[in-house]
């Protein structure tokens, strides 16, 4: 948490933090990220993070789909990625419900518990968002099928 509040004071600003709530009970069942990539211009990546116990109920959408708003919308970004291990289907789900592109695997990428581990990387382009958003009823683009539940 200090990690957060010392990025959210930071000038210039290089990396924002969410916490996800759960609405009726207001408790804490994850989080999101998006922080600006120094390796590319108008860039950043992206990650979120969701309680085992709220998984499958649409808060990972939900929190994806809002920093996607936040970094397209608000720091006007061109390109967001994020990148998943490739035994992480849930995630690969989630970010190609909002539009995200499977681009390839890093290979080796991570080193975990001794181990060497592969990432796949996933994209959107500010102009994919952008059709996404138009193609929804009125332009939002939170709007789904069924009600998402909240994100703070």
């Amino acid at each position: 948490m200090v990690r957060s509040v010392t990025a959210a004071t930071a000038t210039p600003r290089t990396e924002y933090a969410l916490a996800v709530i759960e609405q009726e009970t207001a408790e804490l069942i994850g989080f999101g990220r998006l922080a600006l990539d120094p390796h590319q211009q108008r860039g950043a990546t992206m990650g979120f993070a969701l309680r085992p116990d709220v998984w499958g109920q649409g808060y990972g959408v939900e929190t994806v789909r809002l920093l996607l708003d936040v970094g397209f919308n608000d720091l006007d970004l061109h390109r967001i990625w994020g990148a998943r291990s490739p035994i992480n289907e849930a995630s690969a789900k989630t970010m190609r419900a909002v539009g995200m592109v499977e681009e390839g695997t890093i290979r080796e990428h991570v080193l975990k518990a001794g181990e060497w581990r592969d990432s796949v990387v996933h994209a959107i382009l500010d102009r994919e968002f952008s059709q996404r958003t138009s193609a929804t009823a009125d332009g939002h683009p939170f709007r789904a099928a069924a009600p998402l539940p909240e994100v703070h």
